[in-house]
């Protein structure tokens, strides 16, 4: 293991101290504008499409609906990436046309993770190679809880380097890890390993987003940066449903983070139900758009 991660690798917190950072942290910053912030939080989603039931043109017409929204609402930024399964890339790309909306996938046996290295090698480097922009794998929890950190760390390092210019997000499952320092750790194991964005959760345990784990990753990532000049993004994802939900992931990035991660590059929220609440709160009079 790096030095680095040795020096970072345990949170020096207490329970009541991490309840009182979330309590605090989650409250609106200065200034708060609740309709630009709402707006905001919309060019930040990573719109996802993860059902078993998806086929090529579904995928096409959900993908396409992503790249037309700004036809029907022209004084809003659309969402920041469409997020597929890796066999959906060339329909995803046939909906998206030249939009500027970044293609998204998940990989390495999505959602858990388990099965061979070879096997999540060879799947991130065929959905980069036909075009995916970004990669949302999966950290191995059950070789994380059992210690074996060195597998970890080669797993992640392995998979960045096959994604090339591709975005790397490492999804920690933090419902499954349960304690403040193992999500610390395993933020630090990831950002360590090479990830551009750590991210709580796959949406499919029983425990997703929450904003304990939130407050957890960030102040990870704000020591990470502190230590290395590195800015990780950060992304909640998980059952984050309504507006007020998604503006405690919003208040947690600023007031811990800073204004300079409120932006897509830096942070993103993976949600499908989401951006119809956050339209038929910005615009009541309009039908719903997804």
């Amino acid at each position: 293991m790096t030095k680095l991660y040795q020096k970072l690798s345990k949170m020096n917190l207490s329970a009541e101290e991490i309840k009182n950072g979330v309590a605090t942290d989650s409250l609106p910053p200065e200034n708060f504008n609740r309709t630009d912030a709402l707006k905001s939080v919309f060019s930040f989603l990573d719109l996802t499409s993860l059902n078993s039931t998806d086929y090529p043109e579904q995928i096409r017409k959900f993908t396409g609906k992503a790249a037309d929204f700004k036809k029907h609402f022209p004084d809003m930024k659309s969402v920041a990436a469409v997020c597929v399964f890796p066999n959906f890339v060339q329909a995803a790309r046939d909906g998206l046309k030249k939009s500027s909306i970044r293609l998204a996938v998940v990989s390495g046996c999505f959602p858990t993770s388990q099965t061979f290295l070879e096997v999540k090698t060879a799947e991130t480097e065929i959905a980069v190679r036909n075009g995916a922009d970004e990669v949302d794998i999966v950290m191995s929890a059950g070789i994380f809880l059992n210690k074996e950190y060195d597998t970890v760390i080669e797993e992640i390092t392995t998979l960045r380097q096959v994604a090339g210019d591709a975005t790397l997000k490492v999804i920690l499952e933090t419902g499954v890890l349960g304690s403040p320092d193992l999500i610390y750790k395993a933020s630090v194991i990831a950002m360590d390993s090479g990830a551009d964005f750590i991210k709580t959760s796959t949406g499919k345990t029983s425990v997703s987003a929450t904003p304990e784990a939130a407050w957890i990753m960030c102040r990870a990532i704000r020591d990470y940066y502190n230590e290395t000049g590195i800015m990780v993004g950060f992304k909640p994802a998980g059952g984050i449903s309504t507006p007020d939900e998604a503006l405690v992931y919003y208040n947690i990035v600023s007031n811990v983070l800073g204004e300079k991660w409120l932006c897509s590059e830096r942070f993103r929220i993976g949600a499908s139900r989401l951006a119809n609440n956050l339209l038929k709160e910005l615009y009541p009079d309009k039908p719903l758009y997804f």
